[in-house]
């Protein structure tokens, strides 16, 4: 009855938005709301370095409920979408809330004036859209996938972004998306922020951003074995980056090749390739010896991940480049909210994508299945990588991960997932200091409880 009435109440205040009703059957007939719940617990020890605290622990109970409308009848159908966040404080005990002058909360939680860990955080998000055909605009809300940009959900939340998306699939075999974004809200906070790299975003005296980010690009399914694709990414003032990838199936034997190669070339954008718009902040992280331009974004990275599938097994091994002087750039808010990247390397703790950096790694996957028990699998994957640029020398270090899930395949509790994620980082890098990169060594461990329930 409550689930009834919550849902009742989702649709007619939505639908209420929408004056022209005459044809707004598909708008409430195919609309969809869903309830995703999300245990989530973190350990994070820091095994080196004087900064504060030397262990991060951190518990929350995650609410997302998740509202997809349909669409209007007629030529062009018209929608709107809305995502509700929570996030409460189950513990984060004294001293393991992270709180420093560049970084507004924990690992999970935002913090209050005096550093503590919130109580609770949330935050509604609404999104319009508009369809013709098989081409829809969004503006608003948007959690884009895409390799030039991804919306972080490593968290209790995830990471949401505000802007438009243009997403078009009415030429056969093309996906093709067009967008900007102008803010972002981190996986720990409550507020809209500009967009950033890493290296601009100090203190907050300090920290530079930009709230201008334009993308464009597209995949081509060349048969259902070969996908290309192509996109091109502008952080105004930081950044322009192109970015081709191939993702290819091959039938060997009794499994199948997955071969999935990544190029990035990314240059300096607007104040970042001036020398007075690097001395005003906007820079980026990366080398800063031997007569380099400080600051100034240089960077290509090439790419490749093999994986073997077969009975269950998986088993990949890869190699990454990464050339030019500065590190390989992304959105980063620099206050603990987290981001990700489009990066094999990109893992649970580290990403390997600093200046000059070189990594291979192995994989191993096995899904349980194969032994009567579905929906129990594991996964780790071990990233070795060397030459990264300091003033120091040339630097290395290595991670190794191991996943262990389980999803509820049937009866009562179908669909609950537990998961325990478990993440030992090691770097020759100091722990702290200026002038060079910097990585404390880690361990981490995640635990994850999860679940999706449909209202309507």
């Amino acid at each position: 009855m409550k689930n009834s009435a919550l849902a009742a109440a989702i649709t007619s205040a939505l639908a209420g938005s929408f004056a022209l009703q005459a044809g707004a059957a598909g708008f409430i007939e195919d609309s969809k709301a869903t309830l995703n719940l999300r245990n989530f617990y973190i350990n994070a020890d820091n095994r080196e370095g004087t900064a504060a605290p030397s262990r991060q622990e951190e518990w929350g109970q995650g609410f997302m409920l998740n509202y997809t409308s349909g669409y209007t009848q007629g030529t062009v159908g018209f929608g709107v979408d809305a995502l509700g966040l929570l996030g409460v404080r189950l513990d984060s005990g004294s001293g393991t809330h992270y709180e420093s002058s560049s970084q507004q909360g924990g690992t999970i939680f935002p913090s209050e004036r005096n550093g503590d860990a919130v109580d609770q955080f949330g935050s509604l998000g609404l999104t319009a859209k508009a369809k013709v055909s098989n081409t829809e605009f969004r503006y608003g809300t948007l959690q884009p996938k895409l390799p030039v940009v991804i919306a972080n959900d490593g968290r209790l939340l995830p990471t949401t972004y505000e802007g438009g998306q243009v997403t078009s699939t009415d030429l056969e075999n093309f996906t093709l998306v067009a967008g900007r974004l102008e803010h972002s809200k981190g996986r720990n906070s409550t507020d809209q922020r500009g967009l950033t790299i890493a290296g601009a975003n100090g203190s907050a005296a300090t920290s530079r951003d930009s709230n201008q980010f334009y993308y464009a690009g597209g995949d081509y399914k060349v048969n259902k074995d070969l996908t290309l694709q192509y996109y091109y990414g502008n952080l105004e003032d930081f950044y322009a980056q192109h970015f081709v990838g191939l993702q290819h199936n091959w039938a060997i034997g009794p499994g199948v090749l997955k071969t999935d190669l990544r190029a990035f070339d990314s240059d300096s954008d607007g104040k970042n390739g001036s020398a007075a718009g690097r001395a005003d902040g906007y820079v980026a992280s990366g080398y800063y010896g031997g007569g380099v331009t400080r600051g100034e974004v240089d960077n290509r990275v090439l790419s490749g991940l093999f994986t073997y599938v077969v009975s269950g097994h998986s088993i990949g091994a890869g190699y990454q480049v990464v050339n030019g002087d500065s590190d390989f750039p992304f959105f980063n808010r620099g206050d603990g909210e987290g981001s990700s990247s489009y990066l094999s390397t990109d893992v649970q703790i580290g990403k390997f994508q600093r200046a000059g950096e070189r990594t291979w790694q192995v994989r191993y996957g096995y899904d349980f299945a194969q032994l009567g028990v579905p929906g129990l699998t594991f996964n780790t994957v071990y990233l070795s990588g060397d030459n990264i640029k300091t003033n120091q020398g040339d630097k290395g270090e290595w991670e190794r991960d191991i996943t262990l899930s389980y999803v509820v395949p049937s009866g009562t509790f179908k669909g609950l997932g537990l998961s325990w994620r478990n993440a030992v980082l090691r770097s020759e890098l100091p722990a702290s200091g200026s002038g060079s990169p910097t990585q404390r060594d880690q361990d981490e461990n995640r635990l994850i409880v999860s679940y999706s329930l449909p209202l309507f």
